[in-house]
């Protein structure tokens, strides 16, 4: 029988209907010819070895969730992707900091310059307390120098500011509210920053996901994880950029010899949700204890690596194990690292 219900228009104002496959193959026919190729060119992480793995780096509409327990550089890692990614590509990036303040990461950014990660051995960079007692001291003398006068001093700090040169306008940072700063206040700055450089690609970064408030109270942790996650694939998908964020552990996950995306508070969301998940582990603590036993020398060494562990990629193959060095007092990871070669705990290696 045939529905003969009135149309309400209103149902459909300002809602995207369904179109003929026709009209997307014109429209995206026009794209490519007019050189818009942002759906093609993905942002590279600066981690030559998993960029190969995810086709590229990030791409726009993608949700990529980082994961590790406390203390093993996610917040380092995060700002470095952001970094390299401001620094090499066309994108703007946002870094939204719930942990953080503008200025700590602006030094832990300094810090990071002031080496060359893929270097080893001893380099005499600029380390945050050599930075801290620096300002201090210097203002003794000099009562009215100001932050550059005493970068101006440090020998370390002379190669920060020309690598900085090529991001200072490109990366946002910002100390973002756990009361004020909601999925709709983040959804404004985005299209805010959108507005100020039109056509540039853009790179979201949340620090961390289960630190965004909502404007009301949920049931549970799961619940609130839920409505944040599905919020911003929507600012993902809906602005056409890339959303990176890192995730809290619950506390089995922290009590778990080798922590899973199944560990991430919200886990079963999150893993619906996402476009790849990235989970950290300290090497040392994962390896066979085979490789430890028989090689406690070596296994001293690992204590400085981490493993990333790909266990979701909508982009070609998972579950692969990477790993890179920790730079940990300037801030940074060497981007040089590779496959991991030892078997660790509860996993096979798997390797090409």
């Amino acid at each position: 029988m045939k529905d003969t219900t009135p149309l309400d228009g209103n149902l459909l104002k300002d809602i995207p209907l369904p179109r003929p496959l026709k009209e997307i193959l014109v429209e995206t026919d026009r794209k490519v010819a007019s050189g818009d190729l942002g759906s093609y060119t993905p942002l590279p992480t600066g981690f030559r070895e998993l960029d190969e793995i995810i086709g590229g780096g990030f791409k726009r509409g993608e949700l990529i969730l980082l994961g590790g327990a406390q203390g093993l550089g996610k917040t380092i890692w995060a700002l470095q992707v952001a970094r390299n990614v401001a620094a090499h590509t066309p994108a703007i990036v946002v870094y939204l900091s719930y942990e953080h303040d503008e200025e700590h990461m602006m030094c832990r950014l300094l810090a990071m310059e002031s080496i060359d990660p893929t270097v080893d051995g001893l380099q005499r960079g600029l380390r945050l307390r050599d930075l801290n007692r620096a300002i201090i001291a210097y203002r003794q003398r000099n009562p009215k120098a100001g932050f550059f006068d005493v970068l101006r001093s440090l020998p370390q700090a002379a190669p920060c500011f020309d690598k900085m040169q090529l991001y200072l306008n490109k990366l946002y940072l910002l100390k973002a509210s756990p009361q004020k700063t909601t999925l709709p206040v983040v959804q404004a700055m985005v299209q805010h920053i959108q507005q100020q450089h039109s056509g540039a690609p853009l790179l979201l970064v949340v620090d961390y996901l289960q630190k965004i408030p909502l404007p009301y109270l949920t049931e549970n942790e799961a619940e609130k994880v839920t409505i944040v996650v599905e919020g911003l694939k929507n600012i993902a998908l809906a602005h056409g950029i890339s959303v990176l964020s890192i995730v809290a552990a619950d506390r089995e996950g922290l009590k778990a010899p080798r922590l899973h995306l199944r560990h991430l508070r919200g886990s079963s969301a999150l893993d619906y949700e996402c476009d790849i998940a990235i989970i950290m582990n300290q090497k040392w603590k994962i390896l066979s204890k085979k490789h430890i036993t028989f090689n406690i020398q070596q296994a001293e060494k690992w204590k400085s690596w981490v493993v990333f562990s790909i266990e979701k990629n909508r982009s070609g193959r998972a579950e692969i194990d990477l790993e890179f060095e920790l730079r940990a007092e300037y801030f940074c990871f060497n981007p040089h690292g590779g496959i991991v070669e030892q078997t660790l705990i509860d996993e096979k290696v798997i390797a090409e």
